[in-house]
């Protein structure tokens, strides 16, 4: 049966087992749009095609799947760019589909053309140009297997709209071959007897949890070795929810905003077991000092990164799942006398380091998002935009489950945190909490209309310290208080934008309040927003200074 190439791109996402489409439609995807009138899964407006990504990058980030969203040639294709970046730097697998003009066109600087072909190619896993109907089912079958196979990430498929009106045979191939690409390629288990061997024989050792271990199977396993080894567990940003955060055995996060417990460990560790990072700056500090004393085992899916930022003692190309599993099944157990030293050891490191003083004249920050964690049931999702809030929540905040805490960490994309909870309010058909500061929201505002629209259970705490909170602080430690462009007054209530938008809001403007605002937004029918008015001068501690070492924090005692 012969059917046009936006019928075959629908037919695509049907047997992909699609349940949410998110983008905008235009000229270059009229033909496709006019096909996903009669789909049977949900085609969700947005009101930014760069929310649009961030929404598929929601969904795809809370339940493993791939997420889809479209968007029209030209500046509807650039806009999705900064999506695609950070996606990309965070490995969540997405299908982006692009509109282009027509085939005949390319080249030739067209109304609404632009390179998104070339544009893509580093901010991708991989990017397709189909430049006929009899390539469209190969192509968008091989894009959700890329995006979803080994180290996951976004893949670009730009279609011209000629294409996606001319006819042809719609065949959806079951697998592809790729030249230089086996989605199943078998792991390399060989260094992990010897890191077994390591970790029962070690001391002071440290397991260094990354997004690679933040899904069900490899959480699991991860708790698993880290009982059976009584070895402490620290994870990065992007690991944040791989440990229960309120176990005994659990440091927190490390790094630049990490907790004092985890940054002296991997200082002082003789062994770390690394997996599923990549090392990144915010997460080592100087590299050159970092865990200089350790044996670093290195355990990653993805070559390319084994070695790359940090030399590894033995590096290990494999899922975590697998590794985290072979190494609890070859750990014994034995020796645990000096690694129960180890853990008290770190446990007293938390005495040195007492709760920060509360914040005067407005409300604190960090009492707000415990109120938040005692409020949100185990299973719940926090997302987060990016900036002070977002590292306050990282730091008070206790994740419990993996998948639970949703954020922005490699790009750090202000404006990524209330479309990401509109697709994961989506993809879980549950109550979702976003927290974020006055700035983030400003970026992406305009999907307060989509959230209104939907009447999406979103709970939206805004950290309102009427200013670029983190920048503001990065000039007060580091640039003598010269606050460029970064205390300008607000002209306007952010309560009120929210509530002519759609959302039923609140102001609080201390702490006394918070509990009971917080309850009265999660029990509201549709969306809400609670704007928290939080004294400019807060700051996050610990810090460590850029390039510094993890162990040399600022913390408030120190500041005077």
């Amino acid at each position: 049966m012969k059917m046009t190439g936006a019928q075959m791109i629908t037919k695509a996402l049907e047997a992909e087992g699609v349940e949410y489409v998110f983008g905008i439609p235009g000229g270059a995807v009229i033909p496709l749009y006019d096909a996903l009138y009669d789909a049977p899964f949900k085609v969700i407006l947005t009101r930014h095609e760069q929310a649009a990504c961030h929404a598929a990058d929601g969904y795809a980030r809370t339940n493993g799947k791939v997420g889809v969203c479209i968007a029209t040639s030209g500046p509807g294709a650039t806009n999705i760019m900064t999506g695609l970046a950070n996606a990309h730097m965070d490995s969540v697998p997405l299908v982006v589909i692009t509109g282009q003009v027509a085939t005949s066109a390319i080249g030739t600087d067209g109304f609404q053309e632009a390179d998104i072909y070339g544009c893509s190619l580093p901010l991708v896993k991989h990017s397709f140009l189909v430049r006929s109907v009899e390539e469209l089912p190969q192509a968008l079958r091989s894009a959700f297997i890329i995006a979803s196979t080994r180290r996951t990430g976004p893949v670009l498929v730009d279609i011209p709209v000629n294409v996606q009106k001319a006819l042809g045979d719609f065949n959806y191939p079951e697998t592809v071959k790729f030249p230089g690409y086996d989605p199943s390629m078998p792991a390399e288990t060989k260094g992990l007897d010897e890191a077994a061997s390591l970790l029962e024989k070690s001391e002071r050792p440290v397991i260094l949890a990354g997004g690679g271990c933040n899904n069900l199977p490899a959480s699991a396993r991860l708790i698993e070795l880290a009982k059976k080894a009584h070895c402490p567990v620290t994870t990065t940003l992007m690991g944040k929810g791989a440990f229960p955060e309120t176990d005994p055995l659990a440091l927190g996060m490390a790094g630049m905003h990490g907790t004092p417990q985890a940054n002296v460990a991997l200082t002082e560790a003789d062994l770390v077991i690394a997996v599923g990072t990549r090392f990144s700056d915010r997460t080592t500090g100087d590299r050159k000092t970092f865990a200089s004393k350790a044996k670093m085992v290195h355990i990653d899916i993805d070559a390319a990164e084994l070695g790359k930022n940090v030399k590894p003692y033995i590096a290990v190309r494999c899922h975590a799942e697998l590794a985290l599993k072979a190494l609890s099944e070859a750990v014994e157990g034995k020796n645990k006398s000096p690694k129960e030293k180890w853990v008290e050891y770190i446990e007293n490191i938390k005495k040195d380091f007492p709760p920060e003083p509360v914040a005067k004249g407005g409300v604190d920050p960090r009492e707000a998002i415990k109120i938040l964690r005692k409020l949100m049931a185990p299973e719940e999702y926090l997302i987060t935009e990016v900036g002070q809030h977002q590292m306050w929540a990282a730091l008070h905040w206790k994740a419990v489950k993996p998948r639970t805490f949703i954020t922005s960490g490699g790009l750090g994309t202000m404006g990524f945190g209330l479309p990401a909870a509109i697709g994961t309010a989506f993809a879980q058909k549950s109550q979702v909490t976003c927290i974020s500061g006055d700035g983030s929201f400003f970026m992406n505002m305009q999907e307060l209309e989509t959230c209104a629209r939907y009447n999406l259970p979103v709970r939206l705490i805004v950290l309102n310290n009427c200013s670029l909170g983190m920048v503001r602080q990065w000039q007060e430690l580091f640039w003598e208080e010269r606050y460029a462009s970064t205390c300008v007054p607000q002209a306007c209530s952010i309560a009120e934008v929210a509530r002519v938008m759609g959302f039923s809001s609140w102001v609080v403007k201390d702490n006394s309040d918070l509990e009971m605002t917080f309850k009265d937004a999660f029990n509201t029918n549709g969306p809400a927003l609670v704007e928290c008015m939080v004294p400019t001068q807060e700051k996050v501690f610990p810090m460590v200074p850029p390039g510094g070492k993890i162990d040399k924090f600022i913390y408030p005692e120190s500041q005077d």
